[in-house]
């Protein structure tokens, strides 16, 4: 499969990619954080590793030329290029229905249930929510070790692309976070390339 899969804001979409195959996801119209996660192809058991990746790179987000790995350490997704800030998270967890309860909005949108409602379409399932890597969403680590939560940075049309190292599903959900500013005003759509 190739071709743009836009991402309506709140909501997420899933693509299957071919080792080999690129995959770019674009701020559309800047600001907007976007939640990604990949599967190996037939076994949504194994999936993106946000702690396997840091444990392997040693860093807190890989560079270009460095690859994530699923929950078995084997590399699914290879970071090819960068053209936004560079501002990216791996510390945050997805947000779910008990986020949006204890910030006093139950029933609001989750990247979680987004998550759900994309894998759900394909017949698929997972018992918990993975880790995302949290695309164009900026959360710096003070020197106290405390994190700061800062509207994304990203600006319209900025990408980040991956390469498969495996057959995978990639899901992406346009985060729906407005209570919190990590969105840069109001949630907006994202597109997912597959080239």
């Amino acid at each position: 499969m190739t071709g743009r899969t836009v991402v309506p804001a709140r909501e997420a979409r899933a693509v299957q990619v071919a080792a080999g195959q690129r995959v770019r996801v674009v701020d559309l119209e800047g600001g907007q954080v976007g939640d990604l996660f990949a599967f190996a192809a037939g076994d949504s058991g194994e999936h993106l590793s946000a702690s396997h990746t840091r444990s392997v790179t040693s860093r807190l987000f890989p560079q270009v030329g460095e690859a994530f790995v699923t929950n078995r350490r084997r590399p699914i997704l290879s970071v090819v290029s960068d053209t936004s800030p560079g501002r990216h998270d791996m510390l945050i967890a997805a947000c779910d229905p008990a986020r949006y309860e204890a910030l006093g909005a139950p029933g609001h949108p989750s990247c979680a249930r987004n998550l759900d409602l994309a894998l759900a379409e394909l017949g698929l399932s997972v018992a918990a929510t993975p880790q995302p890597v949290n695309v164009f969403m900026r959360i710096p680590v003070e020197e106290s070790g405390r994190l700061q939560w800062l509207p994304a940075a990203s600006r319209p049309g900025d990408a980040i692309t991956f390469e498969a190292v495996m057959d995978c599903l990639v899901v992406l959900s346009a985060c729906p976070q407005d209570l919190v500013d990590v969105n840069a005003g109001e949630p907006s759509p994202l597109a997912i390339d597959v080239m």
